[in-house]
């Protein structure tokens, strides 16, 4: 019998197409304003048992299941806070009569409020955003796209987009030890300049402000906003500069995939999920990958850290190593990378650095 548990939630961020992943007719059925009304009459909906998952390190194996909040982002916002905690709340307690032994919220769930504290503190289970090691993961997944399009970290300009996030400004201070200068940008002046303190001292140069247009001279971008629309288009990059997006919903126009093909754009660290896992539900990734919050959920599982972590606004660095050390001991590692739902490819780089080379030449920033 497996006693280590988890359980994680999801939600359509695509109404139409993520409805459709688990209920084909319906997605063809309603249109996206019908599935975005009728979402606040929905019950937690239970996706998936999860089964697999098996430390490199302890051989345990664990299991757990998918509840999916059926409320997409735009409708996190327009509905009244305590509406979206009685939903995720009762996500939980679905979670709870499946044996689950802690919670992970996935996507914009770890956003909406304040960044899982009040669900943790209304649930008798333990909580986890999965932040700390979507922090570390995406930090790693820079540093190897920098590797891999021949860009010397010691030597490059990086940018945080959302810098003052949970996620971004942690993020921000583990890159300032890595690069020449960084970038950091936000929305808001003062919580900016906030961040800028917590990076000074580690290494780079750093310049901080509210104006996308400072991206324009960075090689390295990690976005991690909580924005509903897109923030970041082709015209913001210049050649050969790499993108990473964290956020769900994402931060880059798919107009930049579109139009900027000597631009590389991953997705926010895709990871390898130790042991036979099988999610049983199709959500966007190949078999046996995971986002790097779903694989937090699952280390602590393996870990028997049922306590809750990577709650609340304020992450640490030292949050995110010590994830990045339990899910490196039960196996979880970084796995390729992907683009706007595709796998990239080694030609696809070699493609992008030989346009950016061209465009070098030609390229001027946008003003």
């Amino acid at each position: 019998m497996i006693n280590d548990t988890f359980a994680f939630i999801i939600h359509p961020i695509n109404p139409k197409r993520d409805v459709s992943r688990k209920w084909p007719w319906l997605g063809k059925l309603l249109t996206e304003q019908q599935v975005n009304f009728f979402s606040a009459y929905f019950p937690p909906v239970y996706i998936s048992e999860i089964n697999g998952v098996t430390s490199q390190q302890t051989s345990k194996e664990i299991k757990g299941w998918f509840i999916a909040c059926p409320f997409t982002p735009q409708r996190m916002l327009q509905l009244p806070v305590n509406m979206v905690y009685d939903k995720l709340v009762a996500c939980g307690h679905k979670a709870d009569k499946l044996g689950a032994r802690i919670l992970g919220l996935g996507a914009f769930t770890s956003v909406v409020g304040d960044a899982g504290r009040t669900i943790a503190d209304r649930l008798e289970m333990p909580v986890t955003t999965g932040d700390s090691y979507t922090i570390y993961m995406a930090v790693e997944a820079v540093r190897k796209a920098a590797e891999v399009m021949e860009i010397p970290l010691r030597g490059a300009t990086a940018a945080v987009v959302g810098a003052t996030g949970a996620i971004g400004s942690v993020c921000a201070q583990l890159l300032a030890g890595d690069v020449a200068e960084l970038i950091l940008i936000g929305r808001r002046d003062e919580a900016i300049q906030a961040v800028r303190e917590k990076c000074e001292g580690r290494g780079a140069s750093l310049r901080a402000g509210t104006d996308m247009n400072m991206i324009y001279d960075a090689d390295l971008i990690l976005t991690v906003t909580s924005a509903i629309d897109a923030v970041i288009y082709p015209e913001h990059l210049k050649p050969g500069a790499v993108v990473c997006d964290v956020a769900r919903p994402r931060d880059v126009s798919k107009l930049v995939a579109d139009r900027r093909d000597d631009v590389l754009v991953i997705e926010g660290g895709m990871v390898e999920v130790p042991g036979p896992v099988d999610f049983h539900f199709d959500f966007g990734f190949p078999p046996g990958k995971s986002y790097a919050c779903m694989a937090e959920t699952m280390a602590l599982a393996l870990e028997g850290r049922y306590e809750d972590y990577s709650v609340g606004k304020e992450l640490t660095i030292e949050q995110a190593l010590e994830m990045g050390e339990i899910c490196a001991r039960h196996g979880f590692k970084l796995s390729g990378f992907r683009s706007f739902e595709r796998a990239v490819t080694e030609d696809q780089i070699t493609r992008v650095k030989e346009k950016a080379q061209i465009n070098l030449h030609t390229w001027s920033a946008a003003i």
